[in-house]
């Protein structure tokens, strides 16, 4: 141990969860590096001496996922391999106080947005004049854009607020100039995260700006894709879509959490909308543009859900025909007012309910991915994977969608774009060769 408090410190930066908690991950490590700070992410090699781990505190799995990470990196420090672990994110935020004492080992424990107090263990001043400048974890042609921090929603069954704080924009100019500073690295396609896309602006402009964040994004010469995430239904800010329309390089895509379709259970988990809102709404988007890809997100097992519920989610997923559907099963979250309802839907019921709403919107999806075939779409290339090349049309993001295995001779590099024409289709999946 001697030798090694002699070595220079390298850290390995362990990142949980969601994407904007890669994003702070990202921003860490770029405030390290600026400090001289040897940092790496998510390294296999035990060549470092400090751990940091941004842990996720959103569900139950990830919370467990986030405990085991913590205690295997305080193994390796018992057994010498490690000099410090660090942790921060939600879960560190959240149960700060109670993992204290529960795992001692911990040098130090830090909430979400105490980036500051994390570089001050390292001797490491935070640079403000890096605002925006980050050390990407992904791949060098695609890079998420945090443009807003918290929540002011009071969805029944989401801890965030408790976590992530209160809604807070970030300025137009601060994303523009980060946008620019990223396709300098190499970025072609940014990914616009949030907890709430569609609330931007209300806080520093007094009225929702995404609209005109997305005519200055699009603006940003080597731009290629934009897409957006996370956008909540409720009073939807219908410009966007004209912007979408008038824009090439703003992917025609959107990602809507809907969380459920049964008025009782929106109604349950404070969505401040209901089915049939909802559905005129999709309605609405797709008619303003014609060929949009939807994508949202569905809760299974809330407290209460009768099978009268989960029949009409299959009913609502059949008629709206979304392309892109994920599914959870409920988390009791305590601090949330869902958390004072009885939990009384057993885990294995939970799961086969969302099996079974998966099993509709499988078969809408291959009936979808069927009407592709013979025809030619603009396709990104991520990566060789086995032999052959995988990629995703403007109408996937990355790791939640559809990828297009592609055939090749010829070389081809990620972040590449190409003409695939489709020549097969599967559940989740497309298969095509390239053309000219």
């Amino acid at each position: 141990m001697k030798a090694r408090t002699l070595q220079k410190d390298r850290v390995n930066i362990i990142t949980l969860g969601c994407s904007k908690n890669l994003v702070d991950s990202e921003v860490l490590s770029g405030q390290l590096a600026a400090n001289e700070i040897d940092v790496v992410h998510e390294s296999g090699k035990l060549d470092h001496n400090i751990v940091v781990v941004n842990t996720c505190g959103f569900i139950d799995k990830a919370k467990e996922e986030s405990i085991n990470t913590i205690l295997d990196q305080v193994e390796l420090k018992k057994k010498g391999r490690l000099d410090k672990v660090y942790v921060t994110g939600c879960l560190s935020e959240r149960y700060r106080g109670d993992l204290e004492a529960e795992i001692p080992e911990v040098d130090a424990w830090f909430g979400t947005l105490e980036l500051p107090l994390i570089l001050k263990q390292f001797d490491a001043d935070y640079k403000t004049e890096l605002l925006g400048e980050r050390m990407l974890s992904t791949p060098k042609h695609y890079a998420y854009l945090k443009i807003s921090e918290g929540c002011n929603r009071t969805c029944s069954f989401c801890a965030i607020p408790l976590m992530r704080g209160q809604h807070v924009s970030r300025t137009m100019e601060s994303l523009v100039e980060e946008a620019e500073s990223l396709v300098k690295k190499g970025v072609k396609e940014v990914m616009l995260i949030a907890q709430e896309l569609t609330y931007y602006g209300l806080d520093l402009y007094k009225k929702r700006m995404l609209a005109e964040l997305l005519e200055r994004l699009a603006a940003v010469k080597g731009l290629e894709w934009i897409r957006l995430h996370y956008a909540y239904p409720n009073k939807f800010p219908m410009e966007v879509l004209e912007v979408m329309r008038k824009h090439p390089n703003i992917c025609n895509y959107l990602d809507m959490p809907l969380q459920h379709a049964s008025d009782n259970m929106l109604k349950a988990m404070k969505r401040q909308s209901t089915r049939t809102e909802i559905e005129q709404l999709v309605a609405d988007i797709r008619a303003t543009n014609p060929g949009i890809c939807l994508r949202t997100t569905l809760i299974t097992g809330f407290p209460g859900e009768t099978r009268e519920d989960v029949e009409e989610v299959k009913d609502f997923l059949q008629k709206m025909r979304f392309d892109r559907v994920g599914i959870f099963t409920y988390s009791h979250e305590e601090g949330t007012s869902a958390h004072d309802l009885a939990d009384d839907i057993p885990a294995d019921e939970k799961q086969a309910r969302a099996q079974e709403i998966m099993e509709v919107q499988q078969e809408i999806s291959y009936e979808k991915n069927l009407e592709k075939v013979g025809k030619v779409f603009k396709v990104i290339i991520d990566k060789k994977e086995a032999g052959r090349y995988l990629g995703r049309t403007e109408f996937d993001s990355v790791e939640v969608d559809n990828e297009v295995v592609i055939q090749s001779s010829g070389k081809l590099t990620p972040g590449d774009f190409v003409n695939v024409k489709i020549t097969r289709a599967y559940d989740y999946d497309l298969e095509g060769e390239v053309v000219e």
